[in-house]
Parts: structure tokens; sequence; C-alpha cells
């Protein structure tokens, strides 16, 4: 038992390090953007790079962990994370800080498949509950480096050091790692016989759970990006449409908290799919609508939120080993973070072409349709494994 609690604050704190490399530059992209004299497209590779990265190296995540283990991959990770986080401290031109966004990058797209695999592996009876508190870390850590890079800039009159300082979570957080998880040795690892993992691309399950969690990582992408700007264009002022903003972000907190309870009663992944994907349209319905953004905003963070924990679940659901659940989830989150990365390209298109976002959100719209379909396609397959899985929600 004090094991599973130590393994518990150790994955916590190391899930709060995969946003604040992402998050802490949006608040403070102008400054930077003006400071370094860098266009409009090249200061968006700053949020994009670590996006992409997410998609483009999971796969080698799962790769790398069937060679050296899991626990021992994240480990590494975290320093990766912090290497590239500190590099900005030290920052005073764009390819530097693009560089930094790259390295920081490639940690957080190997972390976020093998969490799956280290829940799947360590606890198989607790698997909502324990995704619920990833989700919780992620959460934070995306809310925290939102709103403390402004005054972090003023107090230290820095934005290098706004954006540089949160190495220092992730260092620590490695160093906690290390002493909590314990990692085997890498000959320990290599001697254990465990099997090599190769990502499902010929199942085509594995594609429809790719499909759910890419379409929920356009809608969520492109609702964080473009969220403020919507909301300035309706005529609200810049700091009603930033409250907006934080207000998406921090109602997922308690979303990750209820969905596990709501979970153990009502175990259906498709029913509780389709109510969170019925919030988000209504939400999206709202907003188009012109009418009380802030509680558009509270709604989609009550969707997304949900989506996001149903999305993680969907690959441990589906398999039936830490190994498989890793090569699923890396999968899923490398073609799904690949089509997640174009819902705000996809939004700015269509604005920029209709000079609307009506016509954007329209296609949000659209897009939140054919994931209702893509859902139920997703949660046909419920024979033993769920069976399984829902009877170990009440342990």
């Amino acid at each position: 038992m004090r094991k599973n609690v130590l393994l518990v604050i150790a994955l916590f704190i190391a899930t709060l390090n995969l946003r604040p490399a992402i998050n802490s530059v949006a608040p403070l992209l102008e400054d930077i953007r003006v400071d370094l004299g860098m266009s409009a497209a090249l200061a968006s590779l700053l949020t994009s790079i670590p996006v992409l990265c997410m998609g483009l190296f999971s796969p080698f995540a799962a790769k790398a962990s069937s060679r050296w283990g899991i626990e021992r991959i994240i480990g590494y990770s975290l320093l990766i994370i912090g290497v590239g986080t500190i590099i900005r401290l030290f920052t005073h031109s764009a390819n530097v800080l693009l560089l930094s966004s790259l390295i920081a990058g490639i940690g957080i797209a190997t972390i976020g498949p093998l969490t799956s695999g280290f829940i799947k592996k360590h606890f198989p009876s607790h698997v909502p509950s324990v995704i619920a508190v990833y989700s919780i870390a992620l959460t934070i850590g995306a809310a925290s480096s939102t709103m403390l890079s402004g005054p972090v800039q003023e107090y230290f009159q820095s934005w290098q050091k706004a954006i540089g300082l949160w190495a220092m979570l992730a260092f620590i957080a490695a160093m906690l790692w290390w002493v909590l998880v314990k990692p085997g040795s890498a000959k320990t690892v290599k001697a254990s016989g465990g099997p090599k993992m190769s990502l499902p691309w010929n199942n085509r399950r594995a594609w429809v759970l790719t499909l759910s969690f890419g379409s929920m990582a356009m809608l969520m992408y492109a609702f964080t990006a473009w969220l403020p700007l919507i909301i300035q264009e309706m005529g609200y002022s810049k700091s009603y449409a930033s409250l907006c903003l934080t207000v998406f972000v921090l109602v997922q907190i308690p979303v990750s908290f209820i969905l596990p309870v709501m979970l153990k009663k009502f175990p259906s992944r498709r029913l509780w799919m389709l109510t969170e994907s019925f919030i988000v349209l209504a939400s999206l319905i709202l907003l188009i609508s012109g009418t009380l953004p802030v509680v558009s905003a509270l709604l989609f963070g009550l969707g997304a939120g949900g989506l996001f924990i149903l999305n993680l679940l969907l690959p441990m659901d589906a398999t039936s080993t830490a190994g498989e659940a890793t090569s699923w989830s890396a999968m899923q989150q490398s073609a799904g973070y690949v089509i997640g990365a174009t819902g705000p390209i996809l939004l700015g298109w269509i604005h920029d072409a209709s000079n609307s976002f009506s016509f954007a959100l329209i296609g949000m719209i659209l897009i939140n349709i054919i994931m209702f379909f893509i859902q139920i396609a997703a949660t046909q397959k419920q024979g033993a494994d769920r069976s399984l899985s829902d009877s170990n929600l009440a342990a």
C-alpha cells in the first residue's frame, strides 16, 4: 500500500511537467516575439513544436521502454524537459528558443504514452482513479504555468526567467522519481526478457481509438488557441477573454475528481463520452450565439476535461498487458496529436478566408458531430476485457 502511494506521488509530480514548457510561453508570446524580432508565424512554432513532438516521438517512446523499461525512460525524459527548459534562461535568439521547445517537446512526447503503461502495470485494479490523478496534475501544471508567467515576468523583469525557471520543477521531479520509483538498471530490464513492442498500425480498433483522441484534440487545441480572440471579436475586453480561458482550464480539475466516482456507478464508456460530447456541442452553440462566453468556456472545460480522461482509458480497456497499453497509447497519441495540431491551423485558415469566426465555429460543430459517430465505434467492442475492467472499478 505504501509503495502504491509513493508511485502515485511520483506520477503526479512527473505529470506536472507535461504542460509548463508549452503554456508558460502563450501569455508572453507577444513580448517574446517583439524582443527577438520574430514573425507571428515563427513565434507560433514555440507552442506548435511541442505539440507536434507529442505526435512524432510517441512511437519511439514505446520502443525505448521495451528496451530500457518504462520507469527509466520517464526518469530520463524528465531530465530532458529540464534541459530544454533551462536553456531558456540564457536565450537571446529565436533559433535557441525554438531549439529549447524541440528538446522539451521530445521529453514531453516520451512521457505521455508511457504513463498508460505505467498505470496499467502498477495499478491494474484502479486505472480510472489513477488516470484522474494524472489528469489533475496535467491541468494544474497547465493552469499554474499560464497564470504565473505574467507575474513572474513582472517580478524579474525578464521573460527568459518567466519561462525558464520551470526547469526547477522538472529537475526536482526527476530526483524524486528516481528516489520514489527506484527504476531497475538497464541490465535488469534487458535480462527480464520483456517482449518487444510494436505499434498496432494494422489494427482497425486501434485506429478508431486514435481518431477518437484526434478529434477530441482538434477541438480542444482549437478552442484553447482561439477562444480569447473569438471573445474579443464579440466586443468583450481582453481581461474578460483571459478570464474565460482561465475558467476553461480550471474547471477541468473538479471533472478529474468527479468522473472516476461516476464511472464506478455508471461504468459505460459510451454513455460518458457521448454525454461529454453533447456538453461540448452545447458550449459551441452558445458561443456562436454570442451570449455568455464564460458559460460557454465553463461547459467546454467540463466536456473536454472528461473526454480527455475517457480517451486515455480506451487503450487500457482494449489491452491486457502494460506493454500493449503502452504501444496502443503511443499510436493513439502519435497520430492523435498530429491530428489535434491541425485544429488551430484549420480554424485560423477558415477565419482568414471568411474574416469571421462564425464559420470556424460551425466547422468545430461539424467536427463534434463526426466525433459522436467515432465514439460510438470506439466503444462498440466491450467484451471480456471491458467486463473485467468494470469489476475492478469497485476494488
